[in-house]
């Protein structure tokens, strides 16, 4: 089916033209403050110093996965598996909030330079060291390179929309722009951009949803969600009468997924950029304030101004089809494009506006990934295996060398992609069955790097089988199938070599525990046989706060979910389901609170009780 209508890239009016300069104005503004701060040392160029406030981080996270590829991915599901498709990655909220009332603070506490640093103090000898240089490798070059081409993509497809760009000039144009900001103020230009760009990102986001319900082909909200094509999309969950669709759209992602699965920004337990970020707080309670402000606005917030475009590009672009149609010059045609085709029909001004937030959102998430990736292979490469001498102005060249090849091999590697949710599942795959080893290993002594290694070797040659080889049966070809066999298999994997290598040597483990207090009866091995031989571990007799963590995430769960659900309903005009769910959020909120405060009493009584053993030592 196709709607007849052809489409060119609109030109940019004097407006539009005053909008992108105001923009890029203040991106080089922030890239020339924060210049001489970040070419202090590697702690300030990849760390800002560690004294940032929970509010600029939580910004800085929300902005950074507010990345270009994102509206253009929740456009592929919506269209593809209707709303109820958001569940791939609505399901990753328990993760999220697991790390904010359990790890945040133990990330903090450990007080490493990146999360890759942490298999060196977790894990002893050749093999730990081991563990650092290769993930330092895997996800410092291969995963991070991947996921900014996958942003670098988004852009392209953007831009050769909306504005009738070329890959080359894109690639050009996008890059050099942060690449150059990137380089020269570090962290504290990528946090403070971070602040401004998610402010222009959501407000574009939000602006062109309510234009575009209301272009002529859509004729509002009303005519949107009772259109034929549209009202079948709308249901916030799959149909229950379609077993397969359940098991995939839901069951899975929310029974399985979420904790087996790593995935970039949602790892369990914390990782990369959020570790970072985290790392970076001031005291660990502004890294639990800011990992929970991220996942608020990331689920409860953001979701709806996407969902409607793509709701309405099912109007206007039913089809492949009618988008190839409409732009005949624009090579990976895809469904993920109908989010770019839709902003090509906004007036000026708020063309001008939309074309600076997208752009925002893809300096924003790349110039993270930049600085990430070159703080690991500086960090965790250079000065581990290369130069441990190496003087911090040299630490802080070699970062900025690395952070312009990010972006060459990135912007080279987009030319591969097809789409962001090709992007997304193959990451997705290569973490099947990790999950669960990364949430446990702060909390079992008995995880070696042997552990790390054998989940990795399982789990990656696991996504390339199944990615690659042409089954015969429907149900092998089923993604969510493959997903489960993958965590059986790589998780039974790493547990059996566990059991059948070495434990780590005793003073490693006894370092963790003194540097992070992890306690549970995980790690009741290892203060026993401390106390047994007269050494003192602080923590041995700490009240254990993961219950009250685990609390603290299911209210959280609810109350985020009962927001996204309840702004949802009002949107669909169901103003009483809506306020209700809204009210059942807020009461859900309450209870959250005050089982936050219970949380944090426990955590200061453990600090006081452990100030006062080290004054009766002393």
């Amino acid at each position: 089916m196709t709607t007849g209508f052809k489409q060119m890239a609109p030109s940019l009016h004097a407006v539009d033209y005053l909008v992108l300069a105001v923009f890029f104005l203040s991106t080089v503004y922030i890239g020339w403050r924060t210049m001489r701060k970040a070419g202090k040392d590697s702690s300030e160029f990849f760390l800002s110093g560690r004294s940032t406030p929970w509010w600029l981080l939580g910004f800085s996270l929300v902005a950074t996965t507010f990345s270009a590829d994102t509206p253009n991915l929740v456009t592929d599901i919506v269209r593809q598996n209707g709303v109820a498709g958001n569940w791939v990655w609505w399901a990753f909220l328990p993760a999220g909030l697991t790390t904010v009332f359990i790890y945040a603070k133990l990330w903090r506490k450990l007080g490493v330079m990146t999360d890759i640093e942490f298999y060196e103090i977790r894990y002893s000898g050749k093999s730990g060291a081991f563990v650092r240089g290769f993930r330092t490798l895997y996800l410092g070059f291969c995963v991070n390179t991947l996921i900014m081409a996958s942003v670098t993509l988004a852009i392209v497809k953007i831009f050769g929309v909306m504005l009738g760009f070329s890959q080359l000039t894109t690639i050009l144009v996008a890059g050099t722009a942060t690449v150059f900001f990137t380089t020269i103020g570090g962290f504290s230009a990528v946090l403070w951009a971070d602040f401004v760009l998610f402010i222009i990102a959501m407000a574009g986001s939000i602006i062109a949803a309510i234009v575009a319900v209301n272009l002529p082909a859509v004729g509002g909200l009303h005519e949107l969600l009772t259109n034929e094509q549209v009202a079948e999309k709308l249901s916030f969950f799959p149909d229950f009468n379609d077993t397969m669709a359940v098991v995939t759209l839901l069951v899975t992602p929310l029974a399985i997924q979420w904790w087996s699965s790593w995935y970039p920004g949602a790892e369990p337990g914390g990782g990369s950029y959020t570790a970072q970020r985290m790392l970076a707080a001031k005291t660990p309670g502004h890294a639990v304030g800011a990992t929970l402000f991220f996942n608020i606005c990331h689920y409860a917030v953001r979701p709806w101004p996407w969902i409607l475009v793509a709701l309405a590009s099912i109007v206007v672009f039913p089809d492949l089809d009618s988008l190839h149609e409409a732009f005949p010059n624009v090579k990976q045609v895809g469904h993920d494009m109908a989010y770019p085709a839709m902003m090509t029909l906004l007036p000026h001004g708020i063309f001008g506006l939309v074309v600076a937030s997208l752009f925002a959102a893809y300096m924003s998430t790349i110039a993270t990934h930049l600085n990430l990736g070159s703080s690991y292979m500086v960090n965790d490469f250079y000065k581990r295996f290369i130069n441990p001498s190496a003087p911090e102005k040299k630490l802080v060249f070699i970062g900025r060398v690395w952070t312009v090849l990010f972006m060459a091999l990135a912007c080279g590697m987009a030319f591969f992609l097809q789409s962001a949710l090709d992007a997304f599942m193959i990451l997705l795959s290569v973490g099947a069955g990790t999950g669960l080893l990364f949430l446990i290993r702060w909390f079992w002594w008995r995880l070696n790097a042997y552990s790390e290694i054998a989940a990795m070797c399982f789990a990656f040659p696991l996504a390339c089988f199944f990615q690659f080889y042409d089954f015969k049966s429907e149900l092998l070809n089923n993604s969510s199938i493959q997903l489960i066999l993958s965590v059986a298999i790589t998780t039974c994997g790493w547990l059996l070599v566990t059991f059948l290598t070495p434990p780590d040597d005793k003073e490693t483990l006894r370092e963790f525990v003194r540097r992070t207090r992890a306690g549970g009866p995980g790690w009741r091995k290892v203060y026993e046989e401390a106390e047994k031989e007269g050494v003192s571990l602080e923590g041995a007799h700490d009240k254990w706060p993961v219950p009250f963590g685990i609390l603290c995430s299911v209210l959280g769960c609810a109350a985020i979910y009962a927001a996204l659900f309840g702004v949802g309903a009002i949107i669909y005009g169901n103003v009483c389901s809506g306020s209700i769910l809204l009210v059942c959020s807020l009461i859900t909120g309450v209870l959250l609170f005050y089982a936050w405060r219970k949380l944090e009493a426990i955590s200061k009584e453990n600090e006081e009780s452990a100030s006062v053993t080290t004054k009766a030592v002393n």
